[in-house]
């Protein structure tokens, strides 16, 4: 199912966990009202919009703004210094999700003032998540989990002078979007399109085989600047990838490293 998903789309699932994938597809048998994989491989083959449906399934969107605060306080303390004094601040947020994370990272170099000379490049595999991630709007109720997140990051400001009220809604300002490049982008078979100061990707590799996983960690490599910053997912580590010696720790508990100059040995 996953080699034809490949030939007849273009995406490449072959080499996703196969515990996380084989739920997904059950979960989707199920949903199309059938009883066998075989059923579902028929089905997806001869009907676009079930191919559609499944492969939105594989693509997991759970996100929300200032996710994990501890990330974002230690961003504030050790990255800030290190990228601050750049003339144009790169970062890349890779599988950005509905965007939360994006606008959270927006809000935080804002407030350090570096805002006006970041560019924020958000991309995702899922093309209706990045459509919902440019307009920036969220439910109203989830804006007391995003408070709490907020305060917990060290936030400066009441979270609710970067909104606005839309009926159910929480709008957030245009000035937070208009460094922020909003693009499709496939982790598996797409390439390098620029060089950054940051790439974050967060709760993304997860759901990658070790050969996959070690394919993006290749393409992040040659992706960042020199002394460039890599940041994961509290479940994820550059440890036992082929990539392991190429990056010295910033913070060991919140996965955040920085890519080593050729020929240095040391750890920082």
């Amino acid at each position: 199912m996953l080699e034809g998903i490949y030939r007849i789309s273009g995406y490449d699932f072959r080499n996703y966990v196969l515990s996380s994938i084989r739920r997904r597809i059950w979960h989707r048998v199920q949903a199309e009202r059938l009883t066998t994989i075989t059923g579902l491989q028929e089905k997806i083959f001869h009907d676009t919009s079930c191919m559609e449906r499944l492969i939105k399934d594989f693509s997991i969107q759970v996100t929300e703004m200032f996710r994990d605060p501890g990330f974002f306080i230690s961003f504030r303390k050790n990255v800030i210094p290190l990228i601050k004094k750049s003339p144009l601040i790169k970062i890349w947020h890779a599988g950005c999700s509905t965007g939360e994370e994006v606008y959270s990272m927006a809000i935080l170099l804002s407030e350090e003032g570096l805002y006006d000379k970041t560019r924020l490049y958000a991309t995702d595999i899922n093309e209706n998540a990045i459509e919902m991630a440019k307009r920036g709007v969220y439910s109203l109720g989830k804006m007391k989990t995003y408070t709490s997140n907020y305060l917990n990051a060290g936030g400066r400001q009441s979270f609710s002078n970067y909104y606005t009220l839309r009926g159910e809604n929480a709008v957030f300002d245009n000035v937070l979007r208009k460094n922020i490049v909003f693009a499709k982008h496939n982790l598996v078979s797409d390439s390098s399109f620029n060089e950054f100061n940051v790439i974050i990707c967060r709760n993304v590799l997860i759901y990658f085989n070790k050969e996959l996983e070690n394919k993006v960690h290749g393409l992040f490599y040659n992706s960042l600047g020199p002394r460039g910053i890599l940041a994961l997912g509290k479940k994820e580590t550059i440890k036992f990838t082929t990539y392991n010696d190429n990056y010295s720790k910033i913070d060991n508990e919140e996965n955040i490293y920085q890519k080593m100059q050729k020929g240095a040995n040391d750890e920082g």
